[in-house]
């Protein structure tokens, strides 16, 4: 397979920079996302043959696709550690289909019960093997630290694939007030002897700007590699490993529907993704880009609109536009880091241009695109919102229809999904198991209001006593033992720091050990 090489969405890179090199790297200097220089295409006969592959073999035909500079035998060593008994199910990411024409794919098996193990049981182990591989050409490479900024699902995701893992720690960032009970407490009780976690004053776009910051003080890192021989990347998904495997999953999806008989090879799906950070919904225009059967993407926003009010007008305007808190936190961000990749496939690959609308938005917080590069977005992508309430209200509407158990972020998707879909079936990516959200899953079950306070007696329990309780009323007992488990274990982490860049990068340093 030929080797594919990577550029930057900013035009910084002088040279193209192999898959391990921007794995490791992470963010690609200068600021710019990394993008491979060409894409593979997959023929229908070969997306459908991979259904007859277990998940981690199909994974690494895909990876294979993409020409990683690995050996093929480790690619494969690698996926079946990724993608084996970690996950309670042995499809991985099995699809559950309401009805003929409605299909729900569940990615939420994996060990934090979120999407995101879906890419970060793979990235950390290609990331190992990665530096392997560089330090054996004879590259100088560092100790690392990993930064994460998360608003609720990546951080535990990223502290449980990468914990214990030698030459590499992990710092995670969150909103203090923006998570659920039962997201702060599996981030606050990681194990493991590499991590740390933070809240921080503000909410995620507070925490995710901040690591930006950092990544971006010279000065800062400089001194990391002086004194420490530590160099930062990231786990977040503005890093390609994080991307790639959940190219993989789309890509997978489909074979698997068309082997169990619901669609015909080469018939066209739509596929409706809950996204804040634009992450999954591009993975999904990838998997279309190298040949899946793909038709329309719709992009499902909670009440923090700003990307479906994008793709609806090509105008990306946070200026005034308030920062609100809803059921779905994963899902609460308005600077959506992943659209500068898709801008840059759609706009002819103009780095000049992805330039410009970065800096309008980082100094004038908006930016317009061009009238041909919206035209090919509306090619591909239409967009809606949902509500609290209408999350809330179409939770317990699917689990009156369907007696399945809908998390606030998926029931933003499915309420999308029912308002744009046209005659193509529909695949609905499910991001995270309801039981990360009792509280919002407890007042839509009971007809109660997004923000009104629940019962003295159910405010009382915890996320776990609360979930126990959901699971006796709805018989839904499929929760997950690393979230059953929570309130056994000790808090580890409880500091709070305040969100200026040099608040974070004091905190860094300390966890680090480094300086008085």
């Amino acid at each position: 397979m030929t080797q594919v090489f990577y550029i930057d969405t900013r035009g910084h890179c002088t040279e193209p920079v192999p898959f391990t090199e921007a794995l490791v790297q992470g963010l690609a200097p200068g600021g710019g996302l990394f993008v491979p220089v060409s894409l593979p295409h997959l023929n229908l006969d070969e997306i459908a043959a991979l259904a007859k592959l277990p998940y981690a073999a199909r994974a690494a035909a895909i990876y294979q696709a993409f020409g990683v500079d690995l050996e093929p035998e480790a690619v494969d060593g690698l996926m079946a550690q990724a993608y084996g008994s970690n996950f309670d199910d042995p499809d991985i990411c099995p699809i559950t289909s309401l009805d003929a024409n409605t299909h729900v794919l569940e990615l939420w098996h994996g060990p934090t019960s979120a999407f995101k193990d879906m890419a970060l049981q793979c990235l950390p182990r290609f990331f190992s093997a990665s530096t392997r591989q560089l330090r054996a050409r004879g590259l100088p490479v560092p100790e690392f630290c990993v930064l994460v900024a998360t608003s609720g699902d990546t951080g535990k995701a990223a502290l449980e694939g990468f914990k214990d893992m030698p030459g590499v720690s992990i710092g995670v960032l969150f909103p203090q007030d923006g998570v659920s009970d039962i997201q702060y407490k599996q981030m606050a009780t990681q194990s493991g002897s590499n991590v740390m976690v933070w809240g921080v004053e503000g909410n995620f776009d507070d925490c995710q700007t901040g690591v930006k910051a950092v990544f971006a003080d010279r000065a800062f890192n400089e001194r990391l590699e002086r004194e420490a021989n530590v160099a930062l990347t990231s786990a977040n998904s503005i890093n390609w490993g994080r991307l790639l495997p959940q190219v993989v999953y789309y890509v997978s999806s489909y074979a698997s529907l068309v082997a169990q008989g619901k669609i015909a090879c080469g018939e066209a799906i739509d596929v409706c993704v809950p996204t804040g950070n634009f992450g999954n919904i591009l993975a999904a225009w990838y998997a279309k880009r190298i040949g899946t059967p793909l038709d329309m993407l719709m992009c499902a926003s909670n009440e923090n609109r700003v990307l479906t009010d994008f793709i609806n007008t090509g105008r990306y305007d946070i200026s005034q536009r308030q920062f609100l808190l809803t059921p779905s936190p994963s899902m609460d961000i308005l600077v959506s880091s992943n659209l500068e990749r898709q801008l840059f496939e759609l706009n002819g690959r103009d780095a000049m241009a992805i330039r410009t609308w970065m800096e309008d938005l980082r100094d004038g917080g908006q930016f317009r695109v061009d009238v041909d590069t919206f035209a090919a977005l509306r090619r591909h992508f239409v967009a809606d919102s949902v509500s609290n309430a209408d999350c809330l209200a179409t939770i317990r509407q699917a689990f009156e229809k369907h007696r399945y158990l809908l998390d606030p972020h998926t029931a933003v998707a499915y309420r999308v999904a029912e308002r744009l879909r046209g005659q193509n079936p529909v695949l609905i990516a499910a991001t995270a198991h309801w039981a990360k959200f009792g509280d919002s899953v407890y007042r839509a079950l009971h007809g109660m209001e997004p923000n009104e306070s629940l019962p003295e007696n159910i405010r009382s329990l915890s996320g776990c006593g609360l979930n126990r309780l959901i699971s006796t009323e709805t018989q839904c007992y499929n929760i997950p033992q690393g979230l059953a488990r929570l309130d056994g274990l000790d808090l580890r982490f409880t500091d709070v720091i305040k969100k200026p860049a040099e608040s974070i990068e004091e905190a860094v340093l300390q966890f680090l050990g480094i300086g008085g």
